[in-house]
């Protein structure tokens, strides 16, 4: 596994009613800390949301997803969690909560680029995504 460094993901998805368990996957969170990356990537298709639940404020959720993004890039913008180290805002970013915006249980796995990685699963679990929030 020669120049593989293990990372670490998690699936973003959106949860408009909890108690039914039901979600729509919008992003992908990536974590690599041998290459110091840690990133969000987004597509949030309006109309396959609307379908699904048509009373969610698609606008609370954007926000919400936007949230995930700069946790993800750090610093002010973020907030205090902004300011801890990238693989304490993905364990953050990853915890388990109750609310319309949940991840998935985090998975690993070995790549070569990180980047390349998160362009890849945000293709295969968020179907046809071209890369950010819609």
């Amino acid at each position: 596994m020669r120049d593989c460094h293990a990372y670490d993901y998690a699936v973003i998805r959106v949860v408009p009613h909890v108690e039914r368990e039901e979600f729509i996957n919008v992003g992908v969170i990536v974590s690599c800390p041998s290459r110091g990356f840690l990133a969000t990537r987004m597509h949030l298709d309006p109309a396959r949301v609307t379908a699904f639940a048509p009373t969610l404020d698609l606008d609370l959720v954007r926000r919400h997803l936007a949230s995930f993004e700069a946790v993800s890039r750090g610093g002010e913008d973020a907030g205090p969690i902004g300011a801890l180290p990238a693989r304490q805002r993905f364990h953050w970013l990853v915890a388990p909560r109750s609310t319309v915006i949940q991840t998935s249980p985090a998975h690993t796995g070995w790549c070569r680029d990180p980047d390349e990685t998160i362009g890849k699963l945000l293709r295969q679990y968020v179907a046809g995504a071209p890369g950010d929030v819609g």
